[in-house]
């Protein structure tokens, strides 16, 4: 590239998250060289955004090692469209986002043709096969983490790391409770107990009946008033009964409720920065729990825990997973001054604090600049 050139970045993603994160990206490089030329792997947000979308997330986003074999050859017929075009010098620079199988390809690629490589959100091999991260650190430039722990854990396998902050931080300030609970028309004496089963229709279908159930004796029990299900625009949520199905709002319906029940991933996060209690469930199928349960090396697989140290929140996962469990371990936590509420308030305060400050994008451009010299 040469010097005052204009930039010319791929960013790939493959899931929602990715396009969400990345479109934050896209704008904060937009927002420093407006005449960057940005071509995507992404969806509608990167676009919006300001990107030249390559592929739709929509024919790639798959979950769970069952389910990405059957996406395999829409894969490879994009690998070789991009090595192509980073073989033939289109870009300057790559930026990864999560999603590790196909954006490992995409980063070897970029190495081949001599094109530095700033990954950003580690995948999370410290969970399961960590020895894979030197596989990363081989093709890798430089990655921008933002969970706190995994700055060391990169550093130590030769893989330059730089913790950015949790770009959850991001953005619109969050809504306050009352904010949330006027928006959603909620009293101020009502408990709400808030349900996130999932944003994949196999991760519905396994989570929604024993939430709802679970939830339902809740509120018959007087244990609750009102339940309310963060549902996808596009789910199926049947024989809700009394449960209130929400679609869209995910943020002001955990900054509303007095408790929820999440699937594990980033919703238990967004509860953190809410302050609300949570359990946190997991079940996956058959075959993918057989293939975990021999690879996760991690004590939890929650990251609010993961960030802590220590058992923040409790974790139901497969078989444990039960319509009892889950009333025992929500009961408590819908009673305002109970010491279990109380002392998973204090641990999600020391979550929210590890997750850095705002400006995660930002320091994603920085450096980006670091790693082409004709931009800074």
């Amino acid at each position: 590239m040469d010097k005052g050139a204009a930039p010319r970045i791929l960013l790939s993603a493959g899931e929602p998250s990715g396009d969400l994160h990345g479109a934050k990206v896209v704008r904060a490089l937009l927002q420093r060289f407006p005449a960057a030329t940005i071509d995507a792997v992404g969806g509608p947000l990167m676009a919006e955004a300001g990107a030249s979308l390559l592929c739709s997330i929509e024919v790639l986003s798959a979950m769970g090692l069952v389910e990405v074999a059957g996406h395999l050859p829409t894969h490879v017929r994009l690998y070789r469209r991009l090595k192509r075009m980073l073989a033939a010098g289109a870009y300057d620079l790559v930026i990864p986002i999560d999603y590790p199988g196909f954006n490992l390809w995409i980063s070897r690629a970029a190495n081949v043709a001599g094109v530095p490589v700033l990954y950003y959100i580690a995948p999370q091999l410290w969970a399961w096969r960590p020895g894979r991260a030197k596989r990363f650190a081989a093709v890798v430039d430089r990655m921008a983490v933002i969970l706190p722990f995994e700055e060391g854990f990169f550093n130590q396998v030769g893989l330059r790391a730089t913790f950015v902050g949790h770009p959850l931080l991001d953005g619109d300030p969050w809504p306050t409770r009352s904010e949330a609970r006027a928006l959603l028309g909620v009293s101020d004496g009502d408990r709400v107990l808030a349900l996130f089963p999932g944003s994949r229709e196999g991760e519905i279908a396994r989570h929604w009946p024993v939430f709802r159930d679970a939830a339902l004796r809740l509120l018959k029990q007087g244990r609750c008033h009102r339940v309310v299900a963060g549902a996808m625009e596009w789910g199926a949520y049947p024989n809700p009964g009394p449960v209130e199905i929400l679609r869209g709002r995910p943020i002001h319906l955990l900054a509303a409720a007095d408790a929820a029940v999440a699937k594990s991933g980033t919703t238990t996060l967004q509860a953190a920065v809410t302050e609300t209690p949570m359990v946190v469930a997991y079940r996956s199928n058959a075959v993918n729990a057989f293939l975990a349960r021999r690879l996760i090396t991690v004590e939890w697989l929650s990251l609010v825990n993961l960030i802590a140290g220590r058992t923040v929140v409790p974790e139901l996962l497969q078989e444990a997973l039960t319509e009892d469990r889950l009333v025992a371990e929500l009961d408590p936590l819908m009673t305002t001054d109970s010491a279990v509420r109380r002392e998973q308030l204090e641990g999600l305060q020391l979550v929210r604090d590890r997750l850095g400050r705002p400006g995660a994008a930002e320091r994603v451009v920085d450096l980006a600049q670091e790693l082409v010299p004709a931009w800074r």
